[in-house]
């Protein structure tokens, strides 16, 4: 890398991400205003700085929205499903029956927020678990901000074996730790092992926020037998199939917690009527009337079961995923460079996608079912499906600006040198104190992109060679990186937008991000603290 490492470049590279932050935590600016700040620092400190011509940030900016446009196809499906289901008031059923299957309400969080979440972060990632999880929450009377905060603690540990383990996968094909099987099982086992940790934590978080020591208390069994099927259960799959490892465990901790709901410790009514993460002034009103008489939970549920059955079938089934994944999109770039000899490579096919084997693909196609099969059942009535259509586009307009201008910033950055001087400031300062960092760097990828997968792609590579020049144990300061991505999915940008749109809270990201910063940041610190003490103290 060309680029002179200075402290006033590695401030300059810092400024777009700490004013996302100020503007977001400090000073609550909704992501809407607080996205296009961002683009425009990055641009003008590219252009002024790192010495970027006009040719090189339109590529990098095409980069951008192509990425954003991935992400954006599941937002508008996700919000679209969302609307078809509130259209039909089967969110009213749906709590109902939840409360039928299981009258402790923890459990019910727990099943939602930890479990289900999960489910579909094995399976789909890309947001879903946090669009879709949101409104269930909220349906069972979670408080709308509550409701995204919990479902971005509860599938974040999923972010390095879910998605059928793509963010695993780039970060093995990044550095080519796959021709060396004593790297990659070292790999595994630190990722996993922190990543369990993470597991376990943030469902003692959910208990905690829920109703402190009295929900710790009574939820702990339950957050234990989940953690250990999950966690455990993705140490010990990582070394028989990567691409299975957190999406069977996932499964397996289902029927485990549907097995304690019949525990006497959980079968009878039980709630803290003053928990913070309730909205208690719904119990008991008009919304309760307006759900349908004959409508069951498996029907109010139905869209979901459609989703989770296509997604299964497409991603599972490997000859189907096979023929579906043949088309691919991608678009062409050629090289550019900075005025400091920084080079992106030229790419053939950048970023592509197979249609049909989208995430989004299968959200639309559950809420088409839901159309179809609610309006066939008189509960949506004549109208219904373009008032839902309207809301979803509506809805859709300010999460695109959003979502573009975080990635698109992320983009510029990196395509401009500054994101590898922000990291290559840290080593030369740290030296192998780098170690207590390095979980954060990983954080900050998934901060930048939303996504622990771009995370590995952009800086699993520079750890590696970091921690070669540090002497280091490389397997360590990897596991680290990905387990940083996982943590730092708590708080992507993008998440936490999708979040507060199916949630109907647009403006409130900063908000959200200010619950969960604290608990992130706490975890990616301690990991990187324990890294040093055991690599270099001990």
């Amino acid at each position: 890398m060309n680029v002179p490492v200075t402290i006033f470049t590695w401030l300059i590279a810092v400024l777009p991400i700490g004013a996302l932050l100020v503007m977001m935590v400090k000073f609550q600016v909704p992501a809407l205003k607080a996205a296009p700040v961002g683009l425009l620092i990055s641009v003008i400190t590219s252009i002024t700085v790192y010495k970027a011509g006009p040719v090189l940030l339109a590529y990098e900016a095409v980069k951008g929205m192509w990425s954003a446009m991935v992400v954006l196809v599941v937002v508008w499906t996700a919000i679209l499903l969302y609307e078809m289901v509130n259209e039909a008031n089967a969110f009213q059923v749906f709590r109902k029956g939840m409360q039928k299957m299981t009258p402790n309400e923890l459990l019910q969080i727990l099943i939602l927020a930890r479990v289900f979440v999960s489910f579909l972060q094995g399976i789909t990632g890309f947001g879903v678990p946090v669009a879709v999880g949101t409104p269930l929450l909220i349906g069972i009377g979670v408080n709308p901000l509550w409701a995204i905060v919990l479902c971005l603690l509860g599938h974040a540990w999923g972010n390095t074996y879910g998605t059928l383990a793509v963010a695993w996968d780039a970060l093995v094909l990044q550095t080519g730790i796959g021709s060396d099987q004593t790297t990659l099982i070292q790999t595994a086992l630190w990722a996993t092992v922190l990543i369990w940790v993470w597991n376990f934590i943030t469902g003692i978080a959910i208990c905690w926020y829920y109703g402190k020591w009295e929900a710790l208390k009574k939820g702990f069994l339950a957050v234990a037998v989940i953690s250990v099927i999950q966690g455990g259960g993705q140490v010990v799959m990582s070394f028989i199939n990567s691409t299975l490892a957190c999406f069977l465990p996932c499964c397996l901790s289902l029927v485990a917690v549907l097995l304690l709901s019949k525990m006497k410790m959980y079968s009878q009514p039980w709630k803290i009527q003053d928990s913070q993460v309730m909205d208690r002034s719904r119990e008991g009103g008009s919304q309760e009337d307006d759900s349908p008489a004959d409508m069951s939970l498996h029907q109010a549920f139905s869209p979901y079961y459609v989703m989770t059955g296509i997604t299964l079938f497409v991603l599972l089934v490997g000859p189907v995923k096979k023929v579906l994944s043949i088309w691919q999109v991608g678009l062409s770039f050629p090289e550019t460079e900075t005025g400091y000899g920084f080079v992106n490579q030229a790419v053939e096919s950048f970023s592509p996608q197979a249609p049909f084997t989208h995430a989004g693909l299968f959200l639309f196609l559950a809420a088409v079912f839901g159309y179809f099969y609610f309006s066939r059942h008189g509960w949506i009535k004549n109208g219904g499906g373009k008032a839902a259509l309207k809301r979803a586009n509506k809805k859709t307009v300010p999460s695109a600006i959003a979502v573009t201008g975080f990635i698109v910033m992320s983009r510029i950055m990196g395509g401009t040198g500054q994101t590898s001087v922000m990291a290559q400031g840290i080593a030369n300062m740290l030296g192998q104190g780098y170690a207590v960092l390095s979980p954060i760097v990983g954080m900050l990828g998934s901060f930048m992109t939303s996504s622990n997968m771009a995370s590995n792609i952009l800086f699993s590579g520079f750890q590696q060679t970091t921690a070669q020049l540090l002497d280091l144990n490389v397997a360590a300061i990897l596991g680290a990186q990905t387990a940083g991505g996982a943590i730092g999915a708590t708080m992507c940008p993008g998440n936490i937008v999708l979040g507060t749109t199916t949630g109907g809270i647009q403006g409130q990201e900063g908000a959200v991000l200010k619950k969960v910063l604290p608990i992130s940041l706490a975890m990616a610190v301690g990991v990187g603290v324990f890294l040093f003490l055991w690599l270099v103290i001990i």
